[in-house]
């Protein structure tokens, strides 16, 4: 086995000896000298001007002129490996079954599911109403929409309550800050919103008309502020139901699986803190669940006649606690699935007639290692 690899080693590095790589000289990027502040701490960064790509400061095209001369730098020192690299991609391509389609969810009287064509890059978001064996209905052409584009991500697809209408969001740029458009199922009619900077997706209140939606700081990115738009008005008039202050959380919004609840969550390592709105009442004000406790997460599944609280306040490994639609505090909570020692909680996914707990059991994991 050791002559192996010595033979091994021998061949690879007499193999980098006998290789001669072009004689090409590599761009050096401009430095220039910023201080940044972060955390009470000055600290140079020669290089941030390059963020004027994304601001479309006076920077941008030097930045891309910069970035030009690392690619044609790159392609003339691995010219040789052309031919290896073009069958290692067909190899590859040839293991990836081009035509498929998820597996169907049904909801509200319809099928939903993707599907992928052969030599296409993306793939088309469809239905069928009633069973498998009815007619499709594409309700986005991603590959049609995408033509033209260097890059193209949709995503966050939203049908509303009543299913004539369909959200997504938009990013042809790979920065990860979607535009939100409007499909109306009926006419097949697309509208530009008019809202930037949020992350892909929307949730619907329960009167088809009002959509709720993450917006992100236009320079870090991070999730800050949730809004309320109505359809057919200004996005530049939507309102604002929730700011978070904390820089160390991540926000977003969603609707309960029985339909009744908006929930805004805001949540950090250790802590977590939610809101929720009636979806019948959508101009209505949010209600703090439970306001943040010190290293303490909670998660809310809502039910008919009650809500369920995954959480690790005195469990370790979490624990389900219930309490009343009408008394959410902590005060309130009782076990519904005490904690246990070697049960780690994971979580909850509730159906009409069933609950189903997410559970890792310590000591059949440790017996299997």
């Amino acid at each position: 086995m050791k002559r192996f690899y010595l033979g091994l080693l021998v061949m690879s590095v007499s193999t980098i000896q006998s290789q001669k790589f072009p004689d090409l000289k590599a761009p050096i990027a401009e430095k220039q000298e910023h201080l940044r502040e972060i955390h009470g701490d000055k600290v140079n960064d020669p290089y941030y001007w390059m963020i004027d790509y994304f601001k479309k400061g006076k920077d941008s095209t030097k930045v891309v002129d910069y970035l030009k001369a690392e690619n044609t730098y790159w392609e003339g020192m691995m010219k040789d490996t052309e031919p290896f690299r073009d069958q290692l991609f067909k190899e590859m391509k040839a293991r990836i079954k081009e035509k498929d389609e998820s597996v169907p969810t049904f909801k509200k009287g319809y099928y939903y599911y993707t599907r992928t064509e052969t030599g296409k890059q993306y793939f088309k978001y469809c239905r069928k109403k009633g069973n498998l064996n009815a007619p499709e209905e594409i309700l986005l052409d991603v590959d049609q929409l995408a033509e033209g584009h260097a890059y193209y991500s949709a995503s966050g697809f939203s049908i509303s309550p009543d299913n004539t209408k369909l959200i997504y969001g938009v990013d042809d740029v790979s920065r990860r800050q979607y535009k939100l458009f409007l499909k109306d199922l009926s006419t097949g009619k697309i509208t530009d919103l008019g809202i930037k900077n949020t992350t892909g997706s929307a949730t619907w209140a329960n009167d088809n008309k009002t959509i709720f939606y993450t917006g992100k700081n236009a320079e870090t990115l991070l999730t800050e502020k949730i809004f309320r738009h109505s359809l057919g008005t200004d996005a530049a008039k939507d309102v604002l139901v929730y700011e978070e202050k904390d820089k160390t959380n991540y926000i977003g919004v969603g609707k309960s699986k029985n339909e009744k609840f908006i929930m805004i969550y805001s949540g950090a390592t250790t802590s977590s803190e939610t809101r929720y709105l009636d979806a019948e009442n959508p101009n209505g004000t949010f209600k703090v669940f439970q306001p943040r406790m010190k290293d303490v997460l909670y998660d809310v599944t809502a039910l008919e006649d009650k809500f369920l609280i995954t959480t690790n306040k005195d469990a370790l490994n979490f624990k389900v606690v219930e309490t009343p639609l009408d008394k959410t505090g902590v005060e309130n909570w009782k076990d519904f699935v005490p904690h246990r020692k070697d049960v780690l909680m994971q979580g909850i996914s509730e159906f009409k007639n069933y609950l189903v707990f997410s559970e890792m059991f310590f000591q059949n994991l440790i017996q299997n290692l």
